[in-house]
């Protein structure tokens, strides 16, 4: 899927989507990280309900201002708010969803999980330190393999994105230089390498371009079938990404710690915890104008909370752990209110 904005209509005909004329019931923007599993839930809840919903995935930066414009019913972001900054703009967030972030390459020879690469070695390519893969970085950490005396392009986020918070808060952890000269944020001012819109336009980009290495989510990589690497977490173990990874580095988060749930799961300790894992949030007013509107929100997070696990395994996300689920509902019923204060759940 090359596009710039990627959008998911539920309950309308194939034709009335490519003509560009839109129904749903409800509107959400934001991150392209859980724009697969969205789009899997939203199918199955127009079967089971009737019910539609139109999101935007434009990346967690559009989504955050969308949401804060008051322009759509929710925004999604993969960087959590701080709680000055929600409490601002009346807004709640609420984990949905956990996933990884891969690395992928397009190198000659090199088949999809071979590569070995670590958090400072990442970071110095994206410096534009490290310029040719038969680096002796590179090669140090991957002896016995045949490296190409390529150029490496380095490919980043061109829109503000929570999978870039994600990428340069790990790489932060692992580099002081890259914590001093980049940082970690949704948009950072990349040393090096070209830009794409969204997960699909870096996945389009690393495909297109030899010698490439970028990140994407991991159900962007396996689906369009690019080269991931293994990743050297904080315990010093090479993994290959998987669900039992991601739900390894998500398994002692507290979720209480921080309001508003606003948990970073990068770089966690654990021999068998993916370096690069994430929490998809959602973003609502708590008074909401449309009290019908955030119903309906409220309803479809609440049916995939229900429903939805088997959909989220399958496309290789974690599902939010009962217990945070429980909070998440109990959430709900604190902040979310109509113009006259009533709870909305």
């Amino acid at each position: 899927m090359k596009q710039v904005f990627a959008s998911l209509i539920v309950g309308v005909s194939a034709a009335v989507a490519t003509a560009g004329v839109f129904a749903a019931d409800v509107t959400g923007a934001g991150a392209s990280f859980p724009y697969p599993i969205y789009s899997k839930w939203a199918e199955s809840y127009k079967a089971a309900t009737g019910n539609g919903l139109n999101y935007a995935s434009v990346g967690s930066g559009a989504g955050i201002k969308q949401i804060k414009a008051k322009t759509v019913d929710f925004g999604a972001s993969d960087m959590p708010l701080k709680a000055e900054e929600l409490d601002a703009d009346g807004l709640m967030q609420f984990p949905v969803i956990m996933g990884g972030v891969v690395a992928v390459v397009n190198v000659d020879g090199i088949t999809p999980g071979q590569l070995k690469l670590t958090g400072p070695v990442i970071a110095d390519i994206y410096l534009g330190k490290i310029t040719q893969w038969n680096d002796a970085a590179i090669a140090a950490l991957n002896p016995g393999v045949k490296l190409p005396a390529a150029e490496i392009t380095v490919v980043h986020r061109a829109d503000s994105s929570g999978t870039s918070f994600l990428f340069t808060d790990f790489l932060s952890k692992t580099s002081p230089e890259f914590k001093t000269k980049v940082g970690a944020s949704t948009a950072v001012k990349w040393p090096v390498g070209v830009g794409g819109k969204g997960n699909d336009g870096v996945a389009a980009n690393v495909q297109r371009i030899k010698g490439a290495i970028g990140y994407v989510e991991w159900a962007y990589a396996k689906k369009n079938k690019l080269s991931h690497t293994q990743l050297k977490n904080k315990d010093g173990v090479f993994l290959q990404p998987d669900d039992e990874n991601f739900k390894a580095a998500a398994a002692n988060a507290d979720w209480t710690k921080t309001p508003g749930f606003g948990v970073v799961l990068t770089d966690q300790a654990g021999k068998a915890s993916w370096p690069i894992t994430g929490a998809s949030f959602i973003l609502m007013h708590k008074q909401q104008a449309d009290a019908n509107k955030g119903k309906e929100v409220i309803k479809f997070f609440d049916w995939a909370f229900a429903n939805g696990d088997k959909a989220a395994v399958e496309l290789d996300y974690v599902p939010m752990p009962e217990a945070v689920v429980k909070q998440v509902q109990s959430s709900w019923k604190a902040n979310l209110k109509d113009a006259s204060g009533k709870a909305l759940y």
